[in-house]
């Protein structure tokens, strides 16, 4: 084999020997902060299904720290790429594709403390003789429901030294690429403070890019667990739980409207539950409503959910 070739040859068996680990590394880090244990689903698709493949899903519900969150593995395959996939990319139509990932969402009881969001994986669409096409895709992104700045700088600096060995173009390319994501057109608001997002990644070859995978998901500990224990012992009421559950209503509306990866499970035929972990265990609608003009709540959407140069 050629060293060209070498530089382009797809290992799925050694992402998934990442993926699997950092799962397990996840776990036991928010096993830390959370003193109810995840449960830990197993699940694998029928024969005869549209989508083959299996994966785990490691769930807290009402737990002491967490009031939802989840830590999914899968690995599926498909023989036809959804349309939600093929769309903007018309070349993939008609191949078949393999696709793993780590995603996580956590959805902490205490306001102070925001919601996380992170994904990592590996997607390859095939086709009898022709060359695989194949990305790395992913990110991590903060949804406060009260607003730190403290906080954002942190969270972007981690962001910043994740990509910072790949290339100094990378953090403000994918910087701008989650603020552009994760936006509520119908809302004219962002989802919260941003991060990085990525897709359709593979400019450094396989086995650089895999790395730039890696290195974000190896850091998004450092990311937020240190603000997580820095707000976890924040006092609240019942003002901040209703706010937390009005905002909350957002996310819904973000992950059911625009969310790629939920659009993408649904329409391939993925198994709901997992795809649908993200959901906040509950949330609240108004009509019309306005915080009070100079209050904490006022001021994260004036502050926070716009896109702002944190470093």
């Amino acid at each position: 084999m050629t060293s060209a070739a070498a530089e382009t040859q797809v290992d799925t068996g050694a992402v998934r020997h990442y993926l699997l680990g950092l799962q397990e590394r996840l776990i036991a880090e928010f096993g830390t902060l959370e003193t109810v244990p995840f449960l830990d689903d197993r699940w694998e698709k029928a024969q005869g299904e549209p989508l083959g493949g299996s994966g785990i899903t490691r769930i807290v519900e009402e737990g002491s720290f967490f009031e939802r969150g989840g830590v999914g593995f899968s690995h599926v395959t498909g023989q036809r790429l959804p349309p939600s996939a093929s769309a903007a990319r018309p070349e993939l139509t008609g191949r078949s594709f393999e696709a793993l990932g780590v995603s996580l969402v956590m959805h902490p009881r205490n306001p102070y403390v925001p919601t996380v969001h992170m994904n990592v994986r590996c997607f390859v669409a095939r086709a009898t003789h022709a060359v695989d096409i194949w990305w790395f895709g992913g990110g991590m992104d903060l949804t406060p429901y009260y607003g730190f700045e403290d906080d954002a700088r942190h969270f972007h600096r981690s962001c910043e030294s994740a990509l910072s060995p790949f290339g100094a173009e990378l953090y403000p390319r994918f910087k701008h690429n989650c603020d552009e994501y994760f936006y509520l057109k119908h809302r004219g608001e962002t989802r919260g403070i941003g991060g990085i997002f990525f897709d359709d990644f593979s400019q450094l070859g396989f086995a650089r890019s895999f790395a730039l995978m890696k290195s974000v998901g190896d850091q998004f500990t450092q990311a937020y667990l240190p603000i997580a224990r820095q707000r976890g012992a924040t006092p609240y009421g019942g003002r901040e739980r209703d706010w937390q559950s009005y905002r909350r209503a957002r996310y819904v509306e973000f992950n059911l409207v625009f969310d790629r990866g939920t659009l993408f499970g649904l329409q391939s035929g993925g198994r709901t539950e997992s795809i649908l972990m993200s959901m906040p265990p509950q949330a609240r609608w108004r009509y019309n409503y306005h915080p009070e003009a100079g209050s904490p709540e006022a001021d994260l959407a004036a502050s926070y959910l716009k896109p702002r140069e944190w470093l």
